[in-house]
Parts: C-alpha cells; sequence; structure tokens
C-alpha cells in the first residue's frame, strides 16, 4: 500500500506521480477502523443516524425500522450459534431480493461465518456446481426455490412463506421466521468467536477477468470501505434518503450497498423481489423515493416512455439516478436530463473483485464528462498497463487498469492459479479492462480485455457456453462471442463447426444450450463456419469473430 508521505510531485490535476507512475484518488480518503477485531456487522450497526425505517417490502408494504433489523440479526446470528454455525463455515443463501436478505447476511457475517449467494435464476446444475467448490453448511431459501437444491443433502432455512408439503422433500431444519423470534438472552450455547478486519466475511462468484466463475474472497475489511465510501459519496449521514433497490442483493452491488452499506446511514431501502418498470415507477411515488439504482437500458427505457412516465407518476421526489454497468453515451445523459431536468445522473464503476468500489461520478458536473467511469474512489490507486510491454504508462494512454487499495479482494477462493493471474505481490489487481485516464483524472473505459459478455448486467463467461457446446455430438468446434443489441446491451452468439455429414440446425443448438443453463445465457444467434480461428497457442481471435459478425449490421 502506499506510504501517508505521498510522493510529492503529484500531479494536482490528473492525480498521476511520474516518479512511480501511479495514479492516486483526487477523493478525500475514507477513513478505517483502527480496531483490527471488528467486523462488518458491528461496525454497521454502530454508526449514529436518524433513520427509523430500514427495509420496505415494495409490494406488500410490510417494513423493519432499525431497531427490529438489529434485533433479529441478533436473534438469528444467535440460532446460527446454536446449530453450530462458526467463524470460517461457508452459508449459502439463494432467495430474490426482500427485506429479510439483509438480516441472513448481516446474522452469518456477525458470527465470522462466510455468506456466498447465488443467482435464483441458476439451473440446479449451476448451483450445485457452486456448492462443491464452496462447501456449505447450511442454505437459506425460499419454498417456490427449494427444488433448486434437492439431491444436495443441505441443511435447510425457510425463508418466508410456506406449506407442510414441501417440507418433507428437503432437510428444512428450521424458518427464519422462528429464528427471527427468538430471545438471544434464552439462548445458552451461543459462541462469539474474535472476528478480525482480515477475516473472510464475503464469497461472490463472479467470472471474474478470465472465463469461468470462482469465488471472490471479500474480508470484513473490504466491505467496511466500501461502507464509508458509499456513506461519503452520498454524504448520508442524515438518514433522510429513500432508494429504491432495484439491483439484486446477490450480486456485490445490491449485497454491499444495499443489504449492509446503506443501513450505516440510516437510509430506507424499499425492496422489490423482482423487477418491473411498473412496480418500480409506483414504489418511487409511493414511497417518495429520492435515490434510484439502474442499469444503461433501464435509464433508456425512462427515457423512451417518459411522457407516459410523467402522465401516471409522481416522480417529483427523485433526485438522482446512479448508473452502473456500463457507461452512458452522450446521447443518453442528455436524453434523460432533457426529459427529466431535475434529476441528476450518477455514475459508478466496480468489480466484484473490488467490493464494487472502483471510480464514480459524484455530482452532475461529474457525469457531465461524456463516456466517463468517473474519477477514481477515494484511497485508490491506479496504474494504467501496456499489455504487452508490462510498462506503466501516463496521462491520456491506453492499457489495462490495475488498482490497489482497501477494497481489493484477497483472491479467489481455493484458486491459486487464478489468484496469482489477477493480484500480484504487491497488491495490484488486474482489472482486464482497456482503459485511459484523462488529464483531470477521469477514468474513460474503453474496451474488456476479459471476454465476458454483459447481458442487461448479468454476466455471461463464452468459455462456459463453449464447453457446453462441444458436449453436443455433432459439434465439432465452437466460439462465443458478444453481439451487441441495443435493448440488453450484449447477447451471446456462437460460431459452430458441425461434424462432417451433420444438419444440425441454429434452432437445434439454441434450444440445446436453453435447456441448460439460466436465461441470461442463453445463445440468442448462431453462424456455421468451416473452422474457428485461433492463435499459435490455440487461443480463440475473438476480436476476429466479433468484426465478422458486426461488419454484416
Amino acid at each position: 500500500m502506499a506510504s501517508d508521505s505521498k510522493p510529492i510531485e503529484i500531479d494536482p490535476r490528473s492525480g498521476f506521480c511520474k516518479s512511480d507512475s501511479v495514479y492516486y484518488s483526487k477523493r478525500k480518503p475514507i477513513a478505517l477502523p483502527c480496531n483490527e477485531s471488528l467486523d462488518v456487522t458491528t461496525f454497521i450497526s454502530s454508526r449514529a443516524h436518524n433513520g427509523k425505517i430500514a427495509f420496505i417490502d415494495a409490494s406488500t408494504g410490510r417494513y423493519l425500522t432499525f431497531p427490529e433489523v438489529w434485533r433479529a440479526v441478533d436473534s438469528v446470528a444467535s440460532c446460527l450459534s446454536e446449530m453450530g454455525v462458526r467463524k470460517g463455515n461457508v452459508v449459502l443463501l439463494l432467495s430474490p431480493n426482500s427485506i429479510f436478505f439483509p438480516v441472513i447476511c448481516l446474522s452469518v457475517m456477525s458470527l465470522g461465518a462466510i455468506i456466498t449467494t447465488t443467482n435464483p435464476l441458476n439451473t440446479p446444475q449451476e448451483i450445485r456446481k457452486q456448492i462443491a467448490d464452496s462447501k456449505p453448511i447450511l442454505a437459506f431459501t425460499t419454498q417456490p426455490l427449494l427444488p433448486k437444491l434437492s439431491g444436495t443433502g443441505l441443511p435447510v432455512v425457510l425463508i418466508g412463506q410456506h406449506d407442510n408439503l414441501s417440507i418433507k422433500q428437503a432437510k428444512i431444519v428450521s424458518s427464519l421466521e422462528d429464528m427471527m423470534k427468538k430471545d438471544p438472552s434464552e439462548l445458552r450455547n451461543r459462541v462469539r468467536e474474535r472476528v478480525s478486519l482480515d477475516d473472510t466475511a464475503t464469497l461472490l462468484y463472479s467470472s471474474g477477468t478470465t472465463g469461468a466463475s470462482k469465488g471472490v474472497v471479500s474480508s470484513h475489511r473490504n466491505l467496511i470501505a466500501m461502507v464509508q465510501t458509499i456513506v461519503s459519496r452520498f454524504r448520508l449521514e442524515d438518514g433522510e434518503q429513500t432508494f429504491i433497490c432495484t439491483v439484486p442483493m446477490f450480486h456485490i452491488y445490491g449485497l454491499a450497498a444495499f443489504a449492509s452499506g446503506l443501513l450505516a446511514s440510516g437510509s430506507t431501502i424499499v425492496v422489490l423481489s423482482k423487477f418491473e418498470m411498473d412496480e418500480m415507477l409506483s414504489a418511487i411515488a409511493k414511497y417518495r423515493a429520492t435515490y434510484l439504482p439502474l442499469v444503461p437500458p433501464i435509464l433508456v427505457a425512462l427515457i423512451n416512455h417518459a411522457e407516459m412516465v410523467k402522465a401516471k407518476y409522481d416522480l417529483g421526489t427523485l433526485q438522482s439516478v446512479l448508473s452502473g454497468g456500463a457507461p452512458l453515451s452522450k446521447e443518453v445523459i442528455e436524453g434523460f436530463l432533457e426529459k427529466y431536468p431535475t434529476v441528476r445522473i450518477l455514475q459508478g464503476y466496480g468489480l466484484t473483485e473490488t467490493t464494487g468500489i472502483g471510480a464514480s461520478t459524484d455530482t452532475a458536473e461529474e457525469s457531465m464528462r461524456y463516456g466517463t467511469a468517473g474519477l477514481l474512489s477515494p484511497s485508490l490507486e491506479a496504474k494504467i498497463v501496456d499489455p504487452d510491454t508490462g510498462e506503466a504508462l501516463p496521462v491520456s494512454r491506453t492499457g489495462e487498469l490495475w488498482l490497489r487499495g482497501p477494497y481489493v479482494m484477497k483472491g479467489y477462493f481455493s484458486n491459486v492459479e487464478a489468484t496469482t493471474s489477477t493480484l500480484d505481490s504487491q497488491g495490484w489487481l488486474r482489472t482486464g479492462d482497456i482503459c485511459y485516464i484523462d488529464e483531470d483524472g477521469y477514468i474513460f473505459v474503453v474496451d474488456r480485455l476479459k471476454e465476458l459478455i454483459k447481458y442487461k448486467g448479468y454476466q455471461v463467461p463464452p468459455a462456459e457456453l463453449e464447453a457446453l457446446l462441444l458436449t453436443h455430438p455433432e459439434i465439432d468446434d465452437a466460439a462465443v462471442i458478444p453481439f451487441p443489441d441495443k435493448e440488453v446491451g450484449q447477447f451471446p452468439m456462437a460460431y459452430v463447426v458441425r461434424k462432417a455429414g451433420s444438419n444440425l440446425s441454429e434452432g437445434a443448438i439454441m434450444d440445446f444450450v436453453a435447456k441448460q443453463v439460466a436465461p441470461y445465457k442463453r445463445i440468442r444467434r448462431v453462424a456455421f463456419v468451416g473452422a474457428i480461428p485461433k492463435n499459435p497457442s490455440g487461443k480463440i481471435l475473438r476480436k476476429d469473430l466479433i468484426k465478422l459478425a458486426t461488419s454484416k449490421l
């Protein structure tokens, strides 16, 4: 890490230091706790604020006040401890967004146990793979999602409504409702182990900077740094803001911000169990929301349907929309401001590997830097590195973005090879994004070195789909690329080499994949080729295929 005595010759405009070729954040550094024995739950719960209601369920209106949240966390943690959950154990959470999602995460982390989340859209096969890797000792899930855990043998705590029929098919050990009713003082066998800042708090699966899905190990220190950044970014000390939670809580941004970080500021969070435009807009009007986080496609929809939206819903309290996932174009920003002149757009850039933190625009003026991901987040350092020579580059030169700071993960779970290829010995994380930093310190993401396809903000690793296609008896070779699309950002397109004599159709290939993956991973376009272009070491030349696919547009 950088020492406190920063090198003298930092350019105040760009943050670039010539002597070490590092860019230093221009934001005010965050304060990190001096006490090494601290967990993120205790850190958040001990923050003073004037907030009253913590979470509201948008569809039912049911809510939890701050005292109710902390009482529930204490009760659930005590029950988990009685059940034998200990520091370092992994607990799986498979659930759509709910006002109870945060209670579970905070309870687990308060014990020094580790929370791992998974997308409810994932297939049982995909979930089993994550279970085999992360080895949880217990799962929390809802009755409709129970079948996805059948055959795993995991003991299950049920969240929310359930009938007794489903209970026969799984090892149900308790319900969240029963756990929340317990009086912590009556539970004699609870064990509280000392948790320190460097202990693991979360294990979130991300396709990472390369290929297949990997568990990202984040510490309590990572999460606390993230909380401090969020609270200072939105200047949220007053407990007067209301956020609509449109983002999935199993995702780093949802988990770190909505299921934990924003609680520290006393803000109210209105939870949508699934994303529907109509429900989101009704919730803004009904609960007088001030902040709305979204991904670019939703923003575009709000522009395209502005007249209908404004006629039907009162969005008068809305102050800011927070956009993440991909930078917004000049046309989108101007189009939005023209239709909603009183709302400011703030943007952010982050990775699961950096606890969702990286860069952001924090004022309307900063967002007018069109195409930027923003200024480097507080206490963060960056390098722009030439991928071929390894040379650290100065202002306005394009290379791979490397980041270092308190948000950077500990590594990939039980995967030394992936960790060493992403994190170096000095703590620099290679992001896999090709960027440049301009003379005022703004980061611009130009391209992905990593080859993830971003479908509506979901990550689709091409390597996973290619491996699946190669299991088809009539497919000789395959490559999957991102195909640009106005509605969803990108979708997976496959180039396929059929075995000699095969008449396999495009539709048959799409069906073959659709049956085995989550809906967002489906292949939505197929082209047949004689051979897949590859470099001498056998790596698929995706760039060539992308050119081929998009040249016909």
